[in-house]
């Protein structure tokens, strides 16, 4: 395997629940976050921010967020309400990143979208890079208006993903993988 590519074979997400103490220090997660946000950017639109979850923060957030999805399902199994009690509890770090659309732009929203994953997997990929584990979650909170509303997010801004960040405390197996040989295909006219 080249060297040059080595860390692409290897990358995995490490499940959040499996992430603890230490994150990112804060001269590491500022040279990730930097490398992170140097992304393709079709007009220059910048169309993506930042937002840190972290410490007690993060912890309210969670159980904000737990509460607007009681609120919404009341019918809620106990094992779930208490999945979404604890869903921001692992991880010591979470960066939400958001997709700020610029409408009157000529470049397709979806190309901004894709600007604002790749920033995401950016994260993902340095902080393998640097040691770390994370993992790139949305579920329901990502297109909710009321946690867009918690996040203070403007009208033109959605949450891509919440990127769980932190020092992975086991072994975190790969998954399979799809053999390139059945996706890939040689276009002929």
């Amino acid at each position: 395997m080249s060297p040059a590519l080595s860390l692409l074979q290897q990358r995995h997400s490490a499940p959040s629940r499996q992430l603890g103490e230490p994150a990112p220090d804060e001269a590491t997660l500022q040279a990730l976050l930097e490398a992170s946000i140097r992304v393709p950017d079709h007009g220059k639109l910048v169309p993506f921010r930042l937002l840190r979850l972290q410490g007690d923060a993060k912890l309210a957030f969670g159980e904000q967020l737990a509460a607007i999805a009681i609120r919404n399902d009341p019918d809620m199994s106990e094992s779930k309400q208490e999945k979404e009690q604890l869903r921001y509890t692992f991880a010591p770090l979470v960066m939400v990143v958001v997709a700020c659309l610029h409408a009157e732009s000529k470049v397709p929203e979806i190309e901004q979208k894709l600007c604002a994953g790749n920033v995401a997997y950016n994260i993902l990929l340095g902080a393998y890079a640097l040691g770390y584990g994370a993992q790139w979650l949305t579920g329901w909170a990502a297109y909710d208006p009321e946690v867009a509303t918690l996040l203070k997010l403007s009208a033109h801004e959605h949450v891509i993903g919440f990127v769980h960040l932190g020092t992975p405390q086991i072994e975190i197996p790969d998954r399979d993988r799809p053999a390139l040989a059945d996706l890939l295909d040689t276009w002929t006219p």
